[in-house]
């Protein structure tokens, strides 16, 4: 089946959270282009959320990004899950839908997202089950570059294995900056090469995100503080490799008052400006 890209999406978003809900449905969005959500925290909510967030799914863009999917499992995928997603995208006319690169059950549900080892048979694997999901979705599946705090035994590193898997699937990618910072500290790895070394084409949209430092040497992928300036700085290097592509700023707790998160949006348009303004013009 072929899909064209997705659209819907551009410029500077925010992911939305219900702790955030009240103060975005009750006051103005300053520069805020689109929402995303995961939807396995919004099927089937009803009463008030529901009601606030069909609102705002009425009048916003939106784009879903997913947690359970499990698509670098071994179990076979989650039949009902991919027919409430569908549903879910269906009912609220969302194109855009990302996954991430990752394990995150098959015995159980394990309530994270581990890496997988980076080898020849998982691309191939991997790549099946992205196309499995496109035809249950009817709608190209967006793989998310994840963080990590084990290296799993493989025959290649994180950069190839990403764009190898990307080139089987014939998919795109959700770059997501922060995690390539958190395993570049994690792993000692180069952060900058790997962003370098992801295909400019098969880019359909960022993330950013603040991070805990856990101890010297291992960070923790929270969400759940402001985004620092390596990660900007990267965010920056990203757009002079590859283009502007619509970002997202993501935050799951601790939350801010909300002027500090669009001020964190505001800082990715003002990015993105400055990427694309003419050479004559930018600092």
């Amino acid at each position: 089946m072929n899909f064209t890209q997705p659209t819907g999406v551009q410029g500077a978003g925010l992911g939305l959270r219900r702790g955030l809900l009240n103060e975005i449905t009750q006051g103005p969005n300053p520069g805020v282009d689109f929402f995303e959500v995961a939807p396995e925290n919004w099927i089937n909510i009803g009463g008030r959320y529901g009601r606030q967030f069909r609102a705002l799914t009425e009048r916003h863009a939106f784009a879903c990004h997913g947690l359970s999917l499990n698509l670098g499992g071994l179990a076979p995928l989650d039949q009902r899950l991919l027919t409430d997603i569908k549903c879910f995208l269906d009912e609220h006319q969302i194109s855009v839908y990302s996954e991430h690169l990752s394990a995150c059950a098959d015995d159980g549900q394990l309530y994270d997202l581990m890496p997988v080892p980076f080898s020849d048979s998982n691309v191939v694997r991997i790549a099946q089950r992205v196309k499995q999901v496109e035809e249950a979705l009817e709608r190209p599946l967006i793989i998310e570059n994840v963080s990590a705090y084990v290296c799993l035994p493989g025959d290649m590193d994180e950069a190839d294995f990403v764009s190898r898997v990307l080139q089987e699937a014939d998919c795109q990618l959700l770059l997501d900056v922060n995690n390539v910072l958190v395993n570049s500290i994690n792993f000692g790895s180069d952060a900058e090469h790997f962003i370098r070394a992801m295909p400019s084409a098969r880019i359909a949209y960022m993330h950013i995100a603040g991070h805990f430092d856990a101890e010297p040497g291992l960070k923790i992928d929270s969400h759940g503080a402001p985004v620092i300036d390596p990660v900007w700085r990267l965010l920056q290097l990203a757009y002079a490799a590859h283009g502007v592509r619509p970002t997202l700023l993501e935050r799951d707790f601790n939350f801010p008052p909300i002027a500090e998160l669009y001020a964190e949006v505001a800082q990715i348009r003002a990015l993105q400006s400055a990427a694309t303004a003419p050479k004559s013009l930018r600092a």
